[in-house]
């Protein structure tokens, strides 16, 4: 099962390695913090840089939830599990397959390409394609898309890399 841990913006990488020193291998099957890709222009070059894709967010794929709740009091700057009241939830498989779908196994959503034809959005290339009726707005000057989707049981906003290739005039 998946499970999201919250924490402090900023502390994802430092909670990580906690989580990965201080829980045993046996009851945790990985701990990661999914990114996305990026471009940045400076020194007058495109740069593709990764960034967090939830911040405060880190996740966590174990089937020994007891156990793996016990080591998490030892790691210093968690925040809780999520869930509902005093219940831990996993991921929907929902949410767990739009996981697998953009980032793939190693949780990096990489740059989606796109055009705008008459208004309308069209993903050439992958991880954005078939999500065009998510985004909500597209930065063609900083190439990004912002989306909302459904993820930790409601919904929330998210940022990834686009490009838009190409742009024909609306009739």
């Amino acid at each position: 099962m998946w499970y999201v841990m919250q924490v402090r913006v900023g502390t994802e990488e430092n909670i990580r390695c906690q989580c990965e020193k201080i829980v045993g291998k046996g009851i945790l099957e990985r701990c990661f913090i999914p990114y996305y890709e990026e471009k940045k222009k400076y020194e007058g070059k495109w740069h593709t840089q990764e960034k967090i894709l939830f911040p405060g967010y880190v996740f966590m794929i174990t089937d020994f939830l007891e156990e793996l709740y016990e080591s998490l009091k030892r790691v210093i700057g968690l925040t809780k599990l999520l869930g509902t009241g005093s219940e831990v939830i996993p991921l929907s498989e929902e949410e767990v397959s739009l996981l697998l779908r953009m980032g793939k196994e190693s949780q990096v959503v990489e740059m989606s390409e796109g055009v705008i034809e008459k208004g309308t959005v069209h993903i050439t290339s992958s991880p954005l394609t078939g999500m065009e009726g998510n985004i909500r707005r597209i930065d063609r000057h900083k190439r990004k898309a912002y989306l909302k989707v459904e993820m930790f049981g409601r919904t929330i906003d998210m940022q990834v890399g686009l490009e838009i290739v190409s742009k024909t005039k609306e009739e």
